[in-house]
């Protein structure tokens, strides 16, 4: 062998020897990765299940809202005749309330200018009393 392959021979050798770092670097490299991709797997497994189960908790979440709203639609049902009798009432309340209030501005002066007995004349009905009774309050309010 001439003296050129020789030192070409020890130029590949001292490549090769050069090259061994690198090798041993990155199958660590490699194993870690393949580490790494197992537990990758497992995560995409786990990351699958709670897919499956978020999906399952819908499916129960909204069955659960469309009972709740045909429950809240029944009682709505319920509620709105209440609703308008409540009005109704409220309605014929006021309306009563005017009135009387007219009827106790109206007897007012005449309570005031009727003669105190000892002894109040027999009333008819109990409209009268009532009336009679709301006249003497409003006008011990007045005072």
């Amino acid at each position: 062998m001439t003296l050129l392959e020789w030192g070409l021979q020890v130029v590949l050798l001292l490549l090769l020897g050069a090259a061994i770092p690198f090798a041993l670097r990155l199958e660590r490299a490699l194993r870690e990765i393949r580490a790494d991709r197992s537990a990758m797997d497992g995560s995409a497994q786990g990351l699958g299940e709670a897919a499956r189960m978020a999906e399952a908790a819908m499916v129960r979440l909204r069955a659960s809202a469309e009972l709740a709203g045909r429950q809240v639609a029944e009682r709505m049902a319920t509620a709105e005749p209440l609703r308008d009798d409540l009005r109704y009432l409220i309605e014929r309340a006021e309306t009563l309330a005017d009135r009387l209030e007219g009827l106790v501005r109206a007897g007012r002066p005449i309570a005031q200018e009727a003669p105190r007995s000892a002894e109040p004349a027999p009333l008819q009905s109990q409209a009268e009393r009532d009336l009679l009774r709301a006249i003497a309050l409003g006008a011990r309010a007045a005072r």
